[in-house]
Order: structure tokens, then C-alpha cells, then sequence
């Protein structure tokens, strides 16, 4: 999801651009005023212009019913909505969240009813958390929450299809902030609907917590074959990267073996015999260019995302780590001279020496990019 102000088209368009180049599918922005609103076509046209193709997704709080009625380009321009039914409007819900449903229907938009247990819908919480006080074994304020959540987004859904809206043009979430709780609520949804579902921890943090946390929930998850589209929800360094949340939601799957994004380092840690820092320095320079180089190689090279390579700092898993990858290298350890042997698909092809060595890898690396995975066919008019 974007952090830039919707109405600042430029800043938003140059965001949308930068996550979709680093590998995000669906991008949301937030639509929360009338310039907002106003600028979403100029967003779309833009990016169009920039060849750009990432679908872009509406987020609506409070007053979306009022905005997609008032601005129909936004409407039309939007792939999806995404609404929270704990936020259409306290006594006008229904008929705030029918007037979104057939402005969906009109525009022939798929609509994801994201439920979040920061803003659930507090009549419906209230009513559960009285059901459940007037049992004889009440359960706890967290079962009864997210029992609420589930109900809430079954009940919306129920509702939007009362409205017209299909059964496969909606997608349901659940957001918590709790790796455990994230976990037993999307385990319920799953149970009882065939929705498709969208997975993120919510406030999941700052930096290592909010990877980590994150990396745990979703992993679970996915691996039960619970889930259709996720989201790693970071909170950003000051006039940090973005695209980070991308990279980490791709890593998750990528390395559950799921869907492959980018090419794949294998590095070693380091120990007693790797202290200089020129091991550290050639995997970080070789990790970046692979990066780097990934939203072209991605158009050009297809199935690049496959490579599987190698950076090793000794001889003791050095080689043996170097002939499972496609291509790897590997140094002799600490204090000895730069001499790294090069195995391409499990064969020694060549010994690099000198002050060039990683520069030399990197054009070995182009090398066999370009000859295993060769050019995607250009259609001519």
C-alpha cells in the first residue's frame, strides 16, 4: 500500500511505479477526501503512460459511498474496493454499504471486505460480547472477538450478495496484530466460507520485529493452503524504502517453495576463518545487482526468477554449497589471497583472482543469463 498523500498524483504515481517494480501484483491507495478521489484517474493514466500495469485498489473508510458516488472516473479507474464494515457509518451501515455494493456492481468491481479488529463493528461486538456474558461457561474477550470478526465479514459478504454482488467477485480479510491470533482467526474463516482470502498482519511493526512477526503468521498459514493474496504491513525507516513490505511478502512464499520472484542467494553467516570484510562486501554487492538487475531481466529472461546462486566465504561448505547452485563462488577463507573458484551447473569453470573478482563474477552471472534463460519472443505488428 501507498504512504503518499492520493492527492499528490505525482508522488503517488512515482510510489505505484516503484512497488510495482519491485514485484507487487495489486497496489492499494488510500481514498479518503475529494482531491483524493479526484486524483485517482490521473493515477491510472498516468501509470498507463508509464507502462505501468499494476492493478490499483481504492481503500475506503467512512465516507467511500459518498466519494465513489460524487466522483464516477475514481469509480471506473479503481480495480477493487476495499471497504471495512466496522467503518460505513454507524446507523446509515446498510444503506452506506449497499450504495458501495452497487456502485461495485455498476462498474463491475470486485469489492474486498476487510474486517480489522482496531475498527470492528462495535453494535455487532457489543451484541456478542452480551450473548456471551449471559452464558453459564462464558469464553474470553479474545474468543468472543474474533468470533465477531469472522461474523462480520460472513455477514457483510451475505449482504453484498443479497445486493447483487457475486459470489467470485468478493474477497474477505481478517486483521489482527498477534501472530497467534491472526492465525486461529483466518483458521476459522477458512472453515466456514470458500471466499478467497486476504492475508496480513496488520501494525505488524517496526523493522526485524515487524519481518519476523509477520514471516511467522503468514507462513502458517500458507502452508495450510489458507490464503490467496498476502500483504507485509511494515512500518517504514524515515524516508525509507517501500518496497521492503514487497520483497519480505515475496520471500515468504519463495521460500516456502511456493512461487519464485528473484533469483536466490545462498550466503554463509561467517565465522573465524571469513573475519575480512571482502566476503561480506561480495555477497552484499552480488545480492543488490541481482535486484537491481530483476526488473529487467524479469521482461527479458523468463524463468530468471528460478537462479538459484551461491556466495561462500571458505572452502569448508565453499565448493559443495557452489556445485548445488546454478552458478557459485566461493573464497578461501581469511587472510589468504582472493582466489575463488567459479562452478556453473555443478562444474569448475573458472579460478578468478585479483581486485576485479566480483566485477568478473557479475559479467559470468550476465553470461549465463543470458544463455539459459533466453530472450522472451518481441510480437511485431
Amino acid at each position: 500500500m501507498t504512504n503518499t498523500d492520493t492527492a499528490d498524483v505525482v508522488s503517488t504515481i512515482r510510489q505505484v511505479a516503484a512497488l510495482a517494480r519491485a514485484g507487487s501484483e495489486l497496489v492499494r491507495v488510500t481514498v479518503n477526501t475529494e482531491e483524493a478521489a479526484a486524483a485517482v484517474p490521473h493515477i491510472v493514466d498516468g501509470l498507463e503512460r508509464a507502462n505501468v500495469q499494476v492493478p490499483l485498489v481504492g481503500d475506503f473508510h467512512y465516507n467511500g459511498h459518498l466519494l465513489l458516488a460524487k466522483h464516477p472516473a475514481c469509480a471506473r479507474a479503481l480495480a477493487k474496493y476495499r471497504i471495512n464494515p466496522g467503518n460505513v457509518g454507524g446507523k446509515r451501515h446498510d444503506a452506506n454499504f449497499r450504495a458501495i455494493i452497487e456502485i461495485a456492481l455498476a462498474n463491475q468491481k470486485p469489492v474486498r471486505i476487510g474486517v480489522n479488529w482496531g475498527s470492528l463493528d462495535q453494535a455487532l461486538l457489543t451484541q456478542m460480547m452480551d450473548d456471551n456474558a449471559a452464558l453459564a461457561q462464558p469464553l474470553d474477550a479474545r474468543d468472543v472477538t474474533l468470533s465477531a470478526m469472522v461474523e462480520s465479514a460472513l455477514r457483510s459478504a451475505a449482504f453484498a450478495e443479497s445486493i447483487g454482488l457475486g459470489h467470485d467477485c468478493m474477497v474477505l480479510s481478517a486483521k489482527v496484530s498477534g501472530v497467534q491470533d491472526l492465525v486461529e482467526v483466518y483458521r476459522r474463516l477458512a472453515a466456514c466460507c470458500d471466499y478467497p482470502l486476504h492475508l496480513g498482519l496488520t501494525e505488524a511493526g517496526l523493522g526485524m520485529k515487524g519481518i519476523v512477526a509477520s514471516t511467522a503468521a503468514l507462513s502458517i498459514l500458507v502452508q495450510e493452503g489458507i490464503g490467496d493474496t498476502i500483504r507485509v504491513s511494515l512500518t517504514p525507516e524515515p524516508g525509507g524504502d517501500r518496497a521492503e513490505e514487497v520483497r519480505v511478502a515475496q520471500q515468504v512464499l519463495q521460500s516456502l517453495g511456493l512461487r519464485s520472484f528473484t533469483p536466490q542467494v545462498s550466503s554463509c553467516p561467517g565465522c573465524g576463518r571469513t573475519t575480512s570484510t571482502f566476503f561480506q562486501e561480495m555477497a552484499q554487492q552480488i545480492e543488490r545487482y541481482l535486484r537491481d538487475q530483476m526488473p529487467v531481466w524479469r521482461e527479458r529472461h523468463p524463468g530468471v526468477e528460478e537462479l538459484r546462486v551461491a556466495v561462500m566465504g571458505c572452502v569448508v561448505n565453499g565448493p559443495g554449497e557452489s556445485k548445488h547452485a546454478h552458478i557459485g563462488i566461493s573464497l578461501p577463507g581469511t587472510f589468504e589471497e582472493p582466489v575463488a573458484p567459479v562452478y556453473v551447473d555443478g562444474k569448475l569453470r573458472v579460478t578468478l583472482r585479483g581486485e576485479r573478482l566480483v566485477d568478473e563474477f557479475l559479467l559470468l552471472l550476465d553470461e549465463y543469463v543470458d544463455s539459459h534463460y533466453p530472450s522472451a519472443a518481441v510480437s511485431t505488428p
